[in-house]
């Protein structure tokens, strides 16, 4: 600093013209040595860019190409589905029996859960006051058959014998009367008896003569036999005593009830020493040999079904081919469906009011192609798209284009889609997750 100083202090005692030479020579020195410095600076980038040039090069290892497996897509026209509708079982029959007639419960023969055939006696009333009253009727009806008998057969012999005798014995009489009034006349005209003695004589011959003519027509009906009006209303009073006779009969059976058909016991109401009214209900008898399913379908579905034709039914885990037996006329209001009756095989162990579905399968005509599942790749803007193997520009490898599709239907675990594809293509099936568009790939 010291030399600085003194070197400024002599430049301060120099001209004007000797201050110029100098600064011009120190300016010279600056630019030589920024020259040199420059020069340097270049020597070494060259020196280091020749190094890096002799360095030797990285080789670059090819792609090697992922291994993938395809499937040949197929133009379809049509495809089918399975369609699936609920129902349930139903009992072909269900009653809820009872007797026709009110009275006592004696017997009840069933109990809940008990198979029975057309004709098992299930109950019974107490029926001994009818029982008395059909002996009675039995017993006026013999009566009315033996006087009809009597009627057919007519008057016996010694009737008519005896009926004869009665009138030969009022003839008789008749003409001792008549002698009587004769000397009666006489001993009037006479004066030895009185108008009131000739009187009784005349009344007793007038009676005679009416009990002979009764008895004549007696013996003539004997003789003539029993008139048909007799008959006939005697053979009615006989058919009278029938019918009350089969009318107290049927009001005894109807003090036992009977199964109408066969079936198992579902309830059992009431116990022996009741007193039931007419018409309540003893047991509820279901009939399940033979049942059926109910299940409501849309109305263009309802119109493809014919009655006779076999359809598959799933009831408890099981399918059975069950007969469609009839399409009910009406719309359900609610559901807008029509009911389809199916007979189940007489085989199917089921129960009422069991869930059953039954199986639909409809054909669609619409154009696509079946792919995996596994083949479907998520796209942009919730679209779908699959990956197609195509070859290189140079034919030597192949690779893999991205195709956008529409998913159609779903059919578990493959889809029908539609979009730019073709039919022969080779469409990745598994692994998409690896892929990219132009990924090389093997088969």
């Amino acid at each position: 600093m010291e030399e600085k100083e003194s070197s400024y202090a002599e430049e301060s005692t120099l001209s004007p013209g000797k201050k110029n030479s100098l600064q011009l020579e120190r300016w010279q020195i600056v630019s030589a040595s920024l020259i040199l410095l420059l020069a340097g600076v270049g020597i070494g980038k060259f020196e280091g860019t020749t190094e890096a040039n002799n360095a030797p090069i990285p080789i670059q290892t090819p792609v090697k190409p992922l291994p993938v497996t395809t499937t040949e897509i197929k133009l379809t026209k049509t495809y089918q589905t399975v369609e699936s509708y609920t129902g349930e079982v139903v009992a072909v029959r269900t009653s809820e029996i009872g007797f026709e007639r009110g009275g006592k419960l004696i017997k009840v023969y069933v109990d809940e859960g008990d198979r029975v055939t057309t004709g098992t006696i299930l109950a019974r009333l107490d029926s001994s006051n009818l029982a008395a009253q059909r002996q009675s009727l039995i017993a006026q009806k013999a009566q009315a058959s033996a006087r009809l008998a009597e009627l057919e057969n007519g008057a016996r012999k010694e009737q008519i014998a005896a009926a004869a005798a009665t009138v030969r014995d009022l003839e008789k009489q008749l003409e001792l009367e008549r002698l009587k009034s004769d000397r009666r006349k006489y001993l009037y005209t006479e004066g030895a008896i009185s108008k009131e003695q000739l009187d009784e004589v005349a009344f007793n011959s007038q009676a005679l003569s009416e009990r002979l003519s009764n008895a004549k027509s007696n013996l003539a009906e004997l003789r003539n036999g029993t008139r048909y009006e007799q008959i006939v209303g005697q053979k009615a009073v006989i058919d009278q005593l029938s019918a009350q006779i089969t009318d107290l009969d049927i009001t005894i059976a109807k003090s036992t009830l009977k199964a109408p058909f066969s079936g198992t016991i579902s309830l059992r109401y009431l116990d022996e020493g009741t007193v039931v009214e007419t018409g309540k209900s003893i047991v509820r008898l279901v009939e399940d040999s033979q049942p059926e399913v109910k299940i409501g379908v849309p109305i263009n579905v309802a119109g493809n079904l014919l009655p006779g034709s076999q359809k598959k039914v799933e009831i408890g885990g099981k399918t059975y081919t069950a007969t469609v037996k009839a399409i009910l006329p009406e719309v359900d209001r609610a559901t807008r469906t029509r009911t389809v009756i199916l007979q189940l095989p007489s085989t199917a162990r089921v129960s009422p009011q069991e869930i059953a579905r039954l199986q639909i399968i409809q054909t669609t005509a619409t154009e696509g192609y079946w792919l995996p599942v596994t083949a479907l790749v998520k796209s942009d803007r919730g679209l779908w798209s699959c990956y197609a193997v195509v070859t290189t520009d140079n034919g030597n490898s192949k690779q893999v284009e991205r195709r956008l599709v529409e998913v159609l239907e779903t059919d578990g675990k493959r889809v029908l889609v539609r979009g730019t594809l073709q039919e022969g293509d080779a469409i990745v099936t598994d692994g998409t997750q690896r892929l990219v568009p132009g990924q090389l790939v093997i088969l």
